[in-house]
C-alpha cells in the first residue's frame, strides 16, 4: 500500500497503448511506475466476441517492442499484411511496396500488422495486471500542480500522489499537458475521416491499399474476421473527406453508403457487400510546443497528432515510449533518475522527427488534392520515380517501418 507522503519514481496518467508500454518497459528495467487509467477492466469475453469497426496499423517496429515486453502473445487476433499500394485516381502514378499474399504471412516477413485497438488495450492491460505492482483503473485525476522538486496528483477520490516524474500518455486532449501549462500548435485541416469495416467481393491477399481521390484519401485495411468462411474479405476503411462531404456521406443509408464507396473506390475489390455502422472523428494535427517540463514529459497524443494518411501516429508514439525509457534507464544505471537533462535528452530525440512527420503527411496530403498542374505533374512523376528505383523504394519503408529509429535505442531488434 502507498502512503500518502511516500515520493513515487513514476506516475503514468493514461494506461492505453503508449502509456501501458511504457509501464511495461520500465518494469523490465526495475522500475514500478504507477499506472492511473481512466478506462474500467475490460471484459475479455465480451471484447472478443465484438469485431472493432478500427483498425492500427502496427510497424515492425512496434510489434517488436510489444513482443518485448510479452503483450504480442496475448493478441487473440490480428491481421498482417504483405503489400502496399498507393495510387491516384487522376495520375498514372502508383507505387507498391511488398507484394500480395494468398495465405496469411508470418509476421516477422510482414510489413506490419493490422490489430483491432480494443483486441489491442485487452492485451495490454492483462499484462499491466500481471507485471505492475500499482495499476489503478477508472480514476479521475482533477489536478496536477508542481511542489518542491515532486509533481503532485490529485484524484477526484481526494487520493493525493507524489512523484519525481510525471508522464502525461493521456490522448490529444490531455489534461496533463494542459496543467503543466504547455501550449500547443493546432493545425485544422476542416477535413473528417470516415471509418467503418466492410465487406467486399474480394479478398484482400493482405495487402493494405490506398487511393487518392480528389476529395481526399481513401485507404483500405485488411482486418481479421469473426467468421472463418469470411475471412480475407473484411477491411476497414479510412476516408478522409473535407467537413461538408464527410457529414453528407455519414447520413446516407448503408445501401447508398455502399454503392457510393464501390463506386468512389473504382471497384479496387469489387462490390463493396456489406458495411458496419459509420463513425466521423475531425480531423486535426496537434503539436505540443514542448514535450518535457521539470520532472515531466508527454508522449504519444498528449505530445502530437499528425494526419491519419500513412497511419504512423501510433508507431510515433510507440517510438516515444522506447526512447524515453532507454534514456531513463541509462541514466538510472548512473545513479540518476528523471534529470532534466535527461528528459531533454528525450525531446531532442523525438521532437523534431515528430514534427518533421507531422508537416510532411500534411503536404502529401495537400499534394494529392490539388488540381494545380505542377504539382500533379510532380506528384505523378514523383511516385513513377519511387516505384522504379528500388533504392528509393527502400528508403521509404525502411523509414516507414521504424526498425532504424528503434536500433539506436536499448530495445534494438
Amino acid at each position: 500500500m502507498i502512503e500518502q507522503n511516500q515520493v513515487l519514481e513514476a506516475v503514468i496518467v493514461g494506461g492505453g497503448l503508449v502509456g501501458g508500454l511504457t509501464a511495461l518497459l520500465l518494469a523490465q528495467g526495475g522500475v514500478q511506475a504507477t499506472v492511473l487509467d481512466a478506462a474500467p477492466i475490460l471484459d475479455a469475453e465480451k471484447t472478443l466476441s465484438m469485431a472493432n469497426p478500427r483498425v492500427l496499423a502496427l510497424s515492425q517496429a512496434s510489434i517488436h517492442l510489444l513482443k518485448t515486453v510479452g503483450v504480442w502473445d496475448k493478441l487473440a487476433r490480428q491481421q498482417p499484411y504483405s503489400g502496399m499500394q498507393v495510387w491516384n485516381k487522376n495520375g498514372y502514378g502508383e507505387v507498391n511496396f511488398g507484394q500480395s499474399s494468398e495465405n496469411k504471412p508470418k509476421v516477422e516477413q510482414a510489413l506490419g500488422s493490422m490489430v483491432e485497438p480494443s483486441i489491442l488495450n485487452l492485451a495490454i492491460q492483462q499484462q499491466m495486471l500481471q507485471q505492475l505492482q500499482d495499476y489503478r483503473t477508472q480514476v479521475k485525476v482533477s489536478r496536477v500542480e508542481r511542489g518542491v522538486g515532486v509533481w503532485i496528483i490529485h484524484l477526484a477520490d481526494g487520493t493525493q500522489l507524489k512523484t519525481k516524474l510525471l508522464i502525461g500518455a493521456d490522448g490529444a486532449n490531455s489534461f496533463v499537458r494542459e496543467q503543466a501549462f504547455i501550449d500547443i500548435d493546432v493545425l485544422d485541416y476542416q477535413q473528417a475521416g470516415i471509418s467503418c469495416a466492410i465487406k467486399t467481393a474480394q479478398a484482400h491477399q493482405h495487402v493494405a491499399r490506398q487511393i487518392f481521390l480528389d476529395t481526399g484519401p481513401l485507404a483500405y485495411l485488411p482486418m481479421s474476421s469473426l467468421k472463418p468462411e469470411e475471412q480475407g474479405y473484411w477491411q476497414s476503411i479510412v476516408w478522409t473527406l473535407p467537413d461538408d462531404y464527410a457529414e453528407e456521406y455519414a447520413a446516407l443509408s448503408d445501401q447508398a453508403f455502399v454503392q457510393l464507396l464501390t463506386r468512389e473506390s473504382h471497384h479496387m475489390l469489387g462490390e463493396v457487400l456489406e458495411a458496419t455502422p459509420r463513425a466521423t472523428f475531425p480531423l486535426k494535427a496537434r503539436a505540443a510546443q514542448q514535450y518535457v517540463r521539470d520532472g515531466l514529459a508527454l508522449i504519444g497524443d498528449a505530445a502530437h497528432v499528425i494526419h491519419p494518411l500513412a497511419g504512423q501516429g501510433v508507431n510515433i508514439g510507440c517510438l516515444d515510449a522506447a526512447v524515453l525509457c532507454d534514456v531513463l534507464l541509462h541514466d538510472r544505471a548512473r545513479g540518476v533518475w528523471a534529470h532534466e537533462h535527461t528528459l531533454k535528452r528525450y525531446e531532442h530525440r523525438r521532437k523534431g522527427q515528430n514534427d518533421a512527420m507531422m508537416h510532411s503527411m500534411s503536404a502529401i496530403g495537400w499534394m494529392e488534392t490539388t488540381q494545380l498542374f505542377p504539382v500533379v505533374w510532380a506528384r505523378n512523376f514523383g511516385l513513377k520515380q519511387v516505384e522504379q528505383l528500388p533504392a528509393l523504394k527502400d528508403a521509404f519503408m525502411t523509414q516507414a517501418n521504424g526498425l532504424q529509429l528503434l536500433n539506436a535505442t536499448r530495445y534494438a531488434v
